[in-house]
């Protein structure tokens, strides 16, 4: 009964994961179909020669430092806020959550041009009390407080929802019963919320990571890695080295890289989080 789903999952999944690390090893060519066994090679030339790699690196931890204490501080608050009672929190979770359910591609272009440099609505807007806004996405540095900022907003929404659904099943008698002993608000978040949500915590990060180091079209759309190279990121960086350059050897050594980086990332947290339980 299984067996559709196994040889699917083989055929699939583990398969090109096996076919990604055996392309590594070779100097190959999209256009000619040429392949030559080079072992380690692409590797070397990674680390040793290739100033634009360690850019890339530099951009997707950057990107990821940047992208998800933001996101999950972000994400807590708007759960805390619309965890409570109050009018209209239906309508305000759905307007949080909406960006989500939308386009990646339609929200992408609509940023584009709102972060134009004089003619975007967020420069004008800026200009109606007197200040000049930068240049957002041709400025080395605005550009990826830009793409990062634009992306948490697009995804916050999901986060939201897990802390919310976290939120409202942790049992009211936790809280009254600190509320009883003399805890006020800050206390009973700092010493009973925040530790019952440290496992949703701890997931959402992990959902987190391997999200923003997944980041393509994003970064297509709004910046196309500029510029010089500001925003380019691992995912980018092995479409244009596999699709622009036909350089697929040297493309799925990048490729590599990225499932250790992630890999890494993964475990460090899973490792942080055992010692703190």
């Amino acid at each position: 009964m299984v067996a559709p789903q196994v040889l699917g999952f083989l055929a699939f999944v583990i398969g090109p994961i096996v076919a990604v690390f055996w392309f590594a090893l070779h100097r190959r060519n999209l256009l000619t179909g040429q392949s030559t066994f080079i072992a380690l090679e692409n590797f070397e030339t990674m680390f040793t020669s290739d100033a634009v790699f360690q850019k890339v690196l530099v951009n997707s931890l950057v990107f990821t430092a940047g992208l998800v204490p933001l996101n999950i501080a972000l994400a807590l608050f708007l759960a805390l806020l619309l965890a409570r009672q109050l009018p209209g929190v239906v309508a305000f979770r759905t307007l949080f959550f909406a960006p989500v359910v939308t386009s990646a591609v339609a929200w992408a272009i609509v940023w584009r041009f709102m972060l134009q440099n004089e003619t975007g609505t967020i420069n004008q807007i800026l200009a109606l009390v007197g200040i000049v806004g930068p240049n957002w996405l041709r400025e080395e540095g605005w550009a990826m407080a830009s793409v990062i900022v634009t992306r948490v907003l697009k995804n916050v929404g999901l986060n939201m929802i897990i802390y919310l659904a976290a939120i409202q099943s942790i049992p009211t008698e936790f809280r009254d019963a600190a509320r009883v002993d003399g805890a006020n608000g800050w206390h009973v978040l700092r010493y009973v919320t925040l530790p019952l949500l440290a496992p949703t915590t701890l997931l959402i990060s992990v959902i987190t990571i391997v999200g923003s180091l997944q980041v393509f079209d994003h970064i297509l759309l709004m910046t196309g890695g500029g510029p010089a190279n500001a925003t380019m990121v691992l995912v980018f960086y092995i479409y244009q080295q596999g699709f622009n350059f036909f350089n697929t050897g040297y493309a799925s050594a990048v490729a590599v890289m990225l499932f250790v980086v992630t890999l890494g990332l993964t475990l460090l947290q899973w490792s942080l989080r055992s010692r703190e339980g």
